[in-house]
């Protein structure tokens, strides 16, 4: 099987409603494209630059005018969409929000979410300093892969990609396509986004689809871009770069037969 993907990249900022019509241009340019699905970046719905912000800006999906907007888009055009958003705790009394993903079908419906395990804490010298946990709980689930007409496929979000025990998880329990929705920072994107990604596909045998934030969010953040697609022998066979003019989109195919080949050609028979 072989189906044309989009993976896409945006500069989100705390407006939601000027995210929303970013998103909306690049359903656009993927149904133009012939894709069968669009891939999006974390936090797309909105990134603060305060967890006070961020708290204020926080909906349930239901009262969400971004994510509503996107399941509309869905709808509209047949075109599944990957994304990720904020969710408030279900602990009512929290300060703390959920960082997670969400699998919109063709329907519009939400058919899949995964929560943030792994919270990104760093003090990188001449660098930012982030630190998630303070403002985000943490998931406590790796959400098995789910069925689509272009194959299975398993999320994580941005930091989860530097534990390869995720992945490799997902690949037992059948995963063909792994995403990495991410909003890395510029110094971890230069010295690790790329060789991360590809060593991800390369241990896994499966495709990798990392959509990626680009460019300046505030006067706080500024992220890496260079969204792309990965297959299963570790070519990157998609990249958006660091464009951040324009909401910008790439596609690759997602072929199936070239996972099974790769996996029956250097089969990995993992000792513990």
């Amino acid at each position: 099987m072989v189906r044309n993907q989009a993976v896409g990249q945006l500069t989100s900022t705390a407006s939601m409603a000027n995210n929303l019509r970013q998103c909306q241009i690049l359903v656009k340019k993927a149904v133009q494209a012939g894709a069968k699905a669009l891939f999006l970046p974390e936090a797309t719905d909105y990134i603060s630059s305060s967890a006070e912000e961020s708290l204020s800006l926080v909906k349930p999906v239901q009262d969400s005018e971004f994510v509503l907007g996107l399941q509309e888009e869905a709808r509209r055009f047949k075109l599944p969409i990957h994304v990720g958003v904020h969710e408030p705790s279900s602990q009512t009394s929290s300060q703390r929000i959920k960082n997670t993903v969400l699998w919109i079908n063709e329907q519009g419906e939400i058919a899949h979410r995964y929560q943030k395990i792994h919270l990104f804490d760093v003090d990188i010298q001449g660098g930012p300093v982030l630190k998630e946990s303070q403002s985000v709980e943490p998931g406590m689930k790796i959400e098995p892969p789910f069925e689509t007409a272009f194959g299975k496929v398993a999320s994580t979000i941005c930091f989860d990609l530097r534990f390869p025990e995720i992945g490799i998880s997902l690949r037992r329990q059948g995963a063909e396509i792994i995403t990495y929705p991410s909003a890395f920072t510029v110094p971890t994107g230069q010295a690790h986004w790329e060789v991360l990604l590809r060593a991800r596909a390369i241990e896994t045998q499966s495709y990798v689809i990392a959509a990626a934030q680009v460019g300046r969010h505030n006067e706080k953040r500024v992220s890496y871009g260079h969204s792309m697609i990965i297959d299963p022998w570790g070519r990157i066979v998609a990249s958006v770069g660091e464009k951040a003019d324009e909401p910008e989109i790439a596609t690759a195919t997602i072929d199936l037969e070239l996972v099974k080949k790769v996996r029956a050609e250097v089969p990995l028979r993992r000792r513990t």
